[in-house]
Order: structure tokens, then C-alpha cells, then sequence
């Protein structure tokens, strides 16, 4: 079976949490369903990142052959992240991701861009805020010309 891909970016912190919930199960249900998506990429920073990967695996309980993977840049990092409890809950894959950056916040940006590089479609919950870590990466992709939805409200 052919790879469809999807990555999640947004928020460490979200005000609206149900409602936001259930407009993400909504969106990936009809990836899986009607956009033939089954992969499913994580990088375990913030809020909007476990929604949406507590949605993926609801969904994954009708849809057995979707995948969740875990992606990060180096192994300084996966320890960090697993340190911090970012790495919640189980993936089907943990996967590394070659990259040059020199420091560990470009790393995570790096890790970013190169996960919207692989993806079909991103979802994006991203106020624009200077500064956001989210809004760099929905840039990013804009300029990549990639197909994503952004859920957050302006």
C-alpha cells in the first residue's frame, strides 16, 4: 500500500480543547476516508499535537491500517522529549529524521520542515503570532505550496 501522509502542527498551549478535538477527528476521518491518508507523522510538542494524536488513535480502533510515527532529529532529542514526557502514548514507528542544524531549537524546525517535506497535507492550528514556532512552520509550508488546513480561528 502506497504511503498517503499527514503531519500536525500548532500550539504548546490550546484554549478550546473539546471543540477543537472534534473538528480534528472530523478532518482526519475524512483523510482517511475520502483522501486515502494512512500515515500519520508526530514530533510530541504541545497541546494541539496530543489531540491530535489522542484523534489518530481513536480512529485507528475502525481503521487498523493507518499508522502513527513518531518523528525526531537526532537521539539527544528523542531522549529529551521522552525525558520531558513528550512522548506520550504507543506508535507503530519511530523514525529518524538526517538533518543539519547546529542547536536544538533549529533542530526542532528542521525536524519541522522536513516532516511538511514528506507529508500530502498538513493540519495546522496556528494563530498568526510572531515569534510561534507553529506560524514559522505553516510559512514554511506556504511556500512549499503544500495542500493544508488550518483549524485555528482569527
Amino acid at each position: 500500500m502506497e504511503e498517503k501522509i499527514c503531519c500536525f502542527f500548532g500550539h504548546r498551549r490550546i484554549e478550546e480543547k473539546e471543540e477543537l478535538f472534534e473538528r480534528i477527528i472530523k478532518e482526519v476521518e475524512d483523510l482517511i476516508t475520502n483522501k486515502g491518508v494512512n500515515v500519520f507523522l508526530f514530533g510530541g510538542y504541545g497541546e494541539f499535537d496530543w489531540l491530535c494524536y489522542e484523534a489518530v488513535t481513536v480512529l485507528l480502533q475502525k481503521n487498523p491500517a493507518i499508522k502513527r510515527i513518531f518523528c525526531y532529529a537526532d537521539e539527544k532529542e528523542f531522549l529529551r522529549l521522552k525525558r520531558k514526557g513528550h512522548i506520550k502514548g504507543k506508535y507503530e514507528e519511530y523514525r529518524f529524521l538526517s538533518l543539519d542544524y547546529n542547536y536544538w531549537y533549529t533542530c526542532v524546525y528542521y525536524r519541522n520542515c522536513e516532516m511538511i517535506n514528506m507529508s500530502d497535507i498538513i493540519i495546522f492550528y496556528a494563530k498568526k503570532t510572531e515569534g510561534s514556532g507553529a506560524y514559522k512552520v505553516l510559512r514554511y509550508a506556504i511556500s512549499k505550496k503544500k495542500v493544508f488546513k488550518n483549524l485555528a480561528k482569527e
